[in-house]
């Protein structure tokens, strides 16, 4: 599994700066399955699968939407490699459910099919989605997501900026505040971040260290090239 915090770096078109590692992750895969559910800036599944197949023609994989599908749950069980990208949680977690593919999605991570989240699809690989930073622009049937990791993404983890002006909360705030009322650890992942996730190790990779936050006890600065131990 790679897990990433987002699918676009400053400077990079989509998925650029993350199309090596997914062309070793993906090796012998001619085809993926799309997940658009998140559906950034409200854009429709069509043209949202596009956007995914105009990246990974470059590396010679085609990608097909599930919506393209008449039985979403067989094309999760039948799928050679998965890729969910971002947009709202939110949603997209509701649209899991409302499918009911959740369950399904989470046994064939489980057996091994080669997965690839992005932002939101990053948020739902964790115990839960109450990390992400999106709008509750709908009420999913529950929170409870993957698993598959045992801590949750906050993705495009921002630090503090010193001498700004803003007055308004910062991630780590926001991060305290879950920590009142959950014990889950939570990793601030950075922009060009990601987690390479094989078998039970979990690596964190990209050009920056990550945040991890536990309830009760000090941030730590992970390194990029150390495990994720929680």
């Amino acid at each position: 599994m790679i897990i990433a915090s987002t699918s676009t770096i400053h400077g990079s078109g989509y998925l650029e700066y993350l199309l090596p590692t997914l062309s070793n992750i993906f090796t012998n895969v001619k085809t993926i399955l799309f997940i658009p559910y998140a559906r950034p800036s409200g854009i429709s599944y069509d043209d949202y699968t596009k956007i995914a197949q105009k990246a990974f023609v470059k590396i010679n994989i085609d990608v097909k939407g599930i919506h393209q599908f008449k039985n979403p749950k067989e094309a999760i069980q039948n799928a050679d490699a998965i890729f969910t990208g971002g947009g709202n949680t939110f949603e997209l977690v509701n649209q899991l459910y409302k499918n009911d593919i959740i369950t399904d999605l989470k046994q064939v991570l489980e057996n091994g099919t080669p997965y690839l989240g992005t932002s939101a699809g990053s948020n739902i690989c964790g115990v839960n989605m109450k990390n992400t930073n999106d709008m509750p622009i709908v009420y999913p049937p529950s929170f409870i997501t993957l698993g598959m990791i045992p801590f949750n993404i906050n993705a495009h983890y921002l630090d503090p900026i010193i001498g700004t002006k803003h007055m308004g909360e910062t991630r780590e705030t926001r991060i305290k505040e879950f920590h009142v009322f959950n014990k889950i650890a939570v990793l601030g992942l950075r922009e060009g971040s990601w987690l390479e996730v094989l078998g039970d190790t979990i690596t964190l990779k990209g050009n920056h260290t990550a945040r991890l936050f536990q309830q009760n006890e000090n941030p730590v600065e992970i390194e990029s090239g150390r495990g994720v131990l929680v």
